[in-house]
């Protein structure tokens, strides 16, 4: 990991936390807002801790942009939970053929950013 993308990560993660202690809830009520707090900070220490070991770039970048993405959709739907995606069975249309394993491929491929460690550690 080089010097500016440790210190690009390490800035996300200070972000993090001063997010932790500006959030309330959309509800207004504090117990909903100590949950959601409590949720953010072990979804982040947990996905930090998972991710600390990666050396390639490549993909310390898509989990950077992940993480950017996760936090100005929280910010903006005043939620901390990753918004879940809705594609109907069978729904996407490949090149050829309307196989299963085809639209497995296609669906997993449409994913947003933002959800692609949801699943992982779910």
């Amino acid at each position: 990991m080089t010097t500016a993308t440790r210190q690009e990560v390490l800035a996300l993660y200070r972000r993090i936390f001063r997010l932790v202690r500006k959030w309330q809830a959309a509800s207004g009520q504090m117990e909903d807002t100590i949950k959601e707090k409590q949720y953010i900070l072990n979804e982040a220490r947990m996905l930090f801790q998972k991710n600390k070991n990666l050396t390639d770039t490549d993909l310390i970048k898509q989990c950077i942009d992940e993480c950017t993405a996760r936090i100005e959709i929280g910010l903006h739907y005043q939620i901390p939970y990753p918004r879940p995606i809705h594609l109907p069975p069978m729904g996407l249309t490949p090149l050829r053929g309307r196989g299963l394993q085809s639209q497995e491929k296609l669906r997993k491929l449409s994913k947003p950013v933002y959800l692609k460690s949801h699943d992982e550690v779910s």
